[in-house]
């Protein structure tokens, strides 16, 4: 018995059929190149894809000021751990006028930079379709993204399989996947609230300040950049009189202002996914309410 088929047996009848139809979309597909950014999501479909499809099968990985150093190398190193070919492009959507705006639509421009780039490299990577790591949970959400996607022809094997975000954690245990209880890691220029120029300079210091809480233990959590370089710091619920304590709050505050931060709030709202969706002007959430 294989290990694979070990696993399988592990999963209930639902997700075993999921995962066999995850497995027979992406042999499909034939040859694939997976937009991989080491989040649990886009590793469930490298891991898949190279089950399905072996050396056809290819993770490429956007490299831009956008996404943190740590997150580069946990993508070689689970990308080296599932065994399929690997690639970092360098991306330049800080150059598009469009992205650096930052009006509420920059997630689109970035993926149409990212789609773009792979569709250029098809022929030598010698692969047929572009696939991401978006899942059923991601429809209706407000995600400029998915339009680009549609308009680069990119496949979505999870939501083609039926897998909502519970299913990803489940099969990415049952596989062994060192990201199964990750927390979502989105890219740093999410951090900057729509209105504030995204510039390498400031996603380099968001980088710096979430390393700093990181530091403190803290496995997830956000440094929302506002104007007048105003940094909301938003952690769990539960970690929020931790971090108000004076012996963990001025130190913090002091290592803002060293970064270049002019004021430090906590949320006392506490961490939640996508927050900063709130500025978006209701014309750009109508734009892309059907991508």
């Amino acid at each position: 018995m294989s290990y694979h088929e070990a696993m399988a047996e592990t999963l209930t009848p639902e997700l075993e059929g999921k995962r066999k139809r995850l497995l027979d979309v992406l042999r499909g597909m034939e040859r694939v190149a997976v937009a991989f950014s080491g989040g649990i999501d886009s590793t469930l479909v490298a891991k898949a894809a190279f089950v399905a499809l072996g050396d056809y099968a290819i993770a490429v990985t956007a490299d831009s000021p956008s996404v943190p150093r740590a997150e580069i190398a946990q993508a070689v190193n689970i990308a080296r751990l599932i065994g399929i070919r690997h690639r970092l492009v360098a991306t330049e959507e800080f150059h598009d006028p469009d992205y650096v705006r930052n009006d509420g639509t920059r997630c689109y421009y970035c993926k149409d930079e990212l789609y773009s780039r792979i569709e250029t490299l098809l022929p030598e990577l010698n692969v047929k379709v572009i696939c991401s790591g978006a899942n059923l949970d991601d429809r209706g959400d407000y995600r400029p993204g998915l339009k680009a996607a549609a308009e680069h022809a990119v496949r979505h094997p999870l939501q083609e399989a039926g897998f909502t975000k519970a299913d990803v954690r489940a099969l990415a245990l049952a596989w062994d996947l060192p990201t199964w209880d990750k927390p979502a890691s989105p890219c740093l220029s999410s951090r900057l609230a729509p209105g504030v120029e995204v510039t390498p300079e400031r996603t380099g210091r968001v980088e710096q300040a979430e390393a700093y809480l990181k530091s403190l233990g803290l496995r997830d959590c956000r440094v929302r950049l506002h104007e007048g370089e105003l940094a909301r710091i938003e952690v769990p619920a539960s970690e929020i009189a931790r971090l108000a304590q004076p012996e963990v709050c001025e130190p913090l505050a002091r290592r803002l202002r060293e970064l270049g931060f002019t004021f430090a709030t906590l949320d006392l709202e506490g961490l939640r996914s996508g927050s900063l969706n709130a500025l978006v002007t209701l014309e750009n959430k109508k734009l892309f309410a059907n991508a």
